[in-house]
């Protein structure tokens, strides 16, 4: 197989990806492609079976053949999707918030047939909304689902990060939610709390994100939230999400549950594992072939494979509460 190319493979989330892959397909070759060429040659070096470079994404030239593309930065002028689409193999970003995704979406409408396109700018690159599909298996039918998610506020990700979070800000501050079945921006929503598995609570706001939409049409949930907070508290770099789900039983009977998905070493191992299970997904490496199109994390990937995966990388997913509501 020729090299995955990870355009900014060097930073924390596509280093910490890219030594998944290498765990999970050792004869995988990856292309490790950073800003600073003697950083991306320390993941290659330390991963094997992999090569370093440093690519002008305003002028895409590549001397290599790929198998994919991976865009773990911002690439503005979609060069990496224009160079995947012009040879016919998948590409997976992570930088489109669901009020950038026009360009990648009219480029796939534009070329359907091109190559299969995943969009995971969800939390955590999409393993959030696979815990609660997760959480939904016991549903017959879901009416509503809220979730809550709690990071650090050292561990918000590096710069790649902060420069997607900072454009979303400009781009729009209201939160998108979806009521009675109708999806709504929230230009002033109200102040929210989340409740953390101590039973405290900590300040949040709600926010827009691929996984309201996603997890709304893969369940038909009328009543979608997505809250996020920022803990100061001092200590390790806690990820916490509370996902709260309310439907009926596949006998109709009225039920509602509480989950928790917590990683003690932050969200990173988390986005690094939510990428990783997109490429292996997208390259065919686990589940069926994957049509040309665009897809997201919670289409194509299957949710107890994910929570297995998970639960190798130290996080914890676990019911807290079912309760008849009938």
């Amino acid at each position: 197989m020729k090299p995955v190319l990870i355009l900014g493979g060097s930073g924390q989330a596509g280093a910490g990806t890219a030594r998944l892959l290498r765990q999970w397909h050792p004869d995988l070759p990856l292309t490790i492609a950073g800003r600073d060429l003697a950083r991306a040659q320390r993941v290659a070096d330390e991963l094997g079976t992999a090569t370093a470079l440093t690519v002008d994404l305003h002028n895409l030239e590549l001397a290599t053949e790929h198998s994919a593309v991976v865009a773990l930065l911002r690439d503005d002028r979609f060069n990496g999707l224009r160079y995947a689409q012009d040879h016919a193999i998948p590409y997976f970003s992570i930088s489109s918030g669901p009020m950038e995704i026009a360009p990648e979406v009219a480029a796939v409408a534009q070329r359907p047939n091109a190559s299969a396109v995943m969009l995971a700018s969800h939390f955590f690159a999409g393993t959030v909304a696979l815990a609660t599909l997760q959480a939904t298996k016991k549903f017959g039918q879901v009416d509503s689902i809220h979730i809550g998610a709690i990071q650090d506020e050292q561990d918000i990700g590096g710069p790649a990060a902060l420069a997607d979070l900072e454009r979303w800000a400009v781009a729009s501050s209201a939160g998108l939610v979806r009521r009675d079945g109708v999806f709504t921006w929230l230009a002033d929503a109200p102040p929210v709390e989340i409740q953390r598995v101590d039973g405290t609570t900590i300040p949040a706001q709600t926010v827009a994100g691929l996984d309201v939409t996603g997890l709304a049409f893969a369940t038909g949930a009328a009543d979608v939230q997505l809250d996020f907070a920022v803990s100061t508290e001092p200590g390790q770099p806690l990820t916490e999400v509370r996902i709260d789900l309310e439907g009926t039983d596949p006998a109709g009977t009225p039920i509602r549950t509480t989950h928790s998905l917590v990683n003690h070493s932050g969200q990173r191992p988390l986005t690094a594992l939510g990428i990783a299970l997109g490429i292996e997904r997208l390259l065919g490496l686990h589940g069926t072939p994957v049509p040309p199109g665009i897809h997201t994390p919670e289409s194509l990937i299957d949710p107890t494979y994910a929570m297995k995966r998970l639960a190798e990388v130290g996080a914890a997913f676990a019911e807290l509460e079912c309760a008849t509501t009938g």
